[in-house]
């Protein structure tokens, strides 16, 4: 579950661009119960994804020319340009450059050098999400990636992470990050090398949030009846919990959990 929050490098806010803001909302509303909150008509259609009044994730429509539906994921940083610059010189690409918005923050959107997209939010009168880890919530984030190695030392270099590898069955590895200095307590993703059979079918690096859920089946059959898809069904991972991965139906990847701890 996420310990590493609000804290530079941590994960601090998520979102979902989407071709149809008012269908995803409905369903979302459907799995998991969440209410949708505009941020107002000089946000073009962006709005807040909220539970029990609680703003867990923003939602809004695509923006960028030729983008597909994704959930995005966002690290706190204490300034976005120098971290631009920073994405740059690690061999990531600048998609979204460092911008005002209006005056909640700073954001820039950027691409690792493995292909996977991700974001970073400067706080100002909006600090970030308001609740995590509680059903309904992320608690977890992972990227999957064509390259474990250069993501590990590319994320280490720009947003100063520590990691450590956990070895899994097989020859599967699987990288913990947190923010820097908080040692093990300090934990919010995981990273995963793509397995061979995956790179040949074409599967490239992404992010992908997990919600927190009292019932993981459960939760799985809801979002099949309200048009999404699963990728992986319903699996026990021993001392974790569990989980299940899914497509919602715009092909934004997600996965939900039951936490063996929640």
């Amino acid at each position: 579950m996420l310990t590493s929050m609000q804290v530079p490098g941590g994960l601090n806010w998520l979102d979902l661009g989407t071709p149809d803001p008012d269908a995803a909302v409905v369903f979302y509303a459907g799995v998991f119960g969440w209410d949708f909150r505009s941020a107002g008509p000089e946000a073009g259609g962006y709005g807040f994804l909220q539970k029990d009044g609680r703003t867990l994730a923003g939602l809004g429509p695509l923006t960028e020319e030729g983008a597909s539906s994704a959930w995005t994921v966002y690290f706190r940083t204490v300034d976005a340009d120098a971290t631009a610059k920073a994405v740059e010189q690690a061999g990531g690409s600048v998609r979204v450059p460092p911008a005002e918005v209006f005056t909640a923050g700073r954001m820039a959107g950027f691409t690792d050098p493995t292909g996977a997209e991700f974001a970073v939010w400067e706080p100002r009168d909006m600090d970030g999400l308001e609740i995590v880890n509680e059903p309904g919530s992320v608690s977890w984030i992972e990227l999957y990636t064509t390259d474990a190695a250069v993501a590990k030392d590319f994320y280490r270099t720009v947003l100063s992470w520590d990691t450590r590898d956990m070895p899994m069955s097989g020859d599967i590895v699987y990288t913990i990050a947190g923010a820097a200095g908080g040692g093990e307590q300090s934990m919010h993703g995981g990273l995963m090398q793509l397995p061979q059979e995956n790179l040949d079918a074409g599967s490239t690096s992404e992010w992908h949030p997990y919600f927190e859920t009292e019932d993981c089946d459960a939760t799985v059959v809801r979002a099949q009846e309200l048009g999404g898809t699963v990728i992986i069904p319903p699996a026990d991972a021993e001392g974790v919990g569990r989980f299940a991965m899914l497509l919602d139906p715009f092909g934004a990847p997600f996965a939900v959990i039951t936490s063996a701890t929640a």
